[in-house]
């Protein structure tokens, strides 16, 4: 059976490349091409995928924000990050708020397609560069219980949001707070869990829950 992809990518001549080459595997078929995420979460509706190839900066509503209501929308999606950012906040943004794997540009045809039918068959295709961050990342440790109690109910809530992928806009949007208010939250979150930095927080969260 094929496996169906759509490329959400804004730059037209490197959409018509990924299509091109999806549509070069026998066992693969390009079911949707789509330049802005607003049009993509129309037509991934209408024309489901089985596997979405994703830009970050793309017009209007971004990549990270495509991929969390897409992943509302059709939780059996699996979205592979195709894009040239391959900086900690943005992957564990993108990995946060549902994607399965994450590439970063340029990628040759064999490795975009061997990615196709990893992240199908249940794997998590990442970039050499982007799975050693990853590692180290949770490297870090584990935060201890005492400073994960430390932690506000409020805060504790702001914190799971971050790790959801949302923005500080969308937090305070979200909880009814000013913007202000979620940036206070957030620097004492960081002071109690001596980290500097948003996935430095959201790797301890991640680690936490898995203890």
């Amino acid at each position: 059976m094929l496996i169906s992809v759509a490329i959400v990518e804004d730059d037209a001549r490197v959409r018509r490349t990924l299509a091109s080459i999806v549509r070069g595997a026998s066992d693969c078929e390009c079911v949707g091409e789509y330049a802005t995420g607003e049009a993509a979460l129309a037509g991934l509706l209408s024309q489901p995928a089985q596997v979405v190839m994703m830009d970050i900066d793309l017009p209007g509503i971004n990549g990270v924000e495509c991929v969390r209501r897409l992943v509302e929308q059709l939780p059996a999606l699996q979205i592979l990050m195709l894009t040239v950012y391959n900086d900690t906040e943005f992957i564990f943004q993108a990995l946060a708020a549902g994607a399965t794997g994450y590439l970063v540009k340029p990628v040759r045809a064999a490795e975009l397609l061997a990615a196709v039918h990893d992240v199908r068959a249940g794997g998590a295709p990442m970039t050499s560069g982007i799975a050693r961050k990853v590692v180290q990342m949770f490297q870090q440790g584990r935060p201890s219980p005492r400073e994960m109690e430390n932690l506000s109910p409020r805060e504790q809530e702001v914190l799971e949001l971050l790790a959801q992928g949302f923005l500080y806009k969308e937090i305070a949007d979200r909880l009814g707070v000013s913007y202000a208010t979620i940036r206070t939250h957030i620097e004492r979150i960081y002071e109690k869990l001596h980290v500097r930095s948003r996935s430095q927080a959201v790797a301890r969260y991640l680690n936490q829950n898995e203890i």
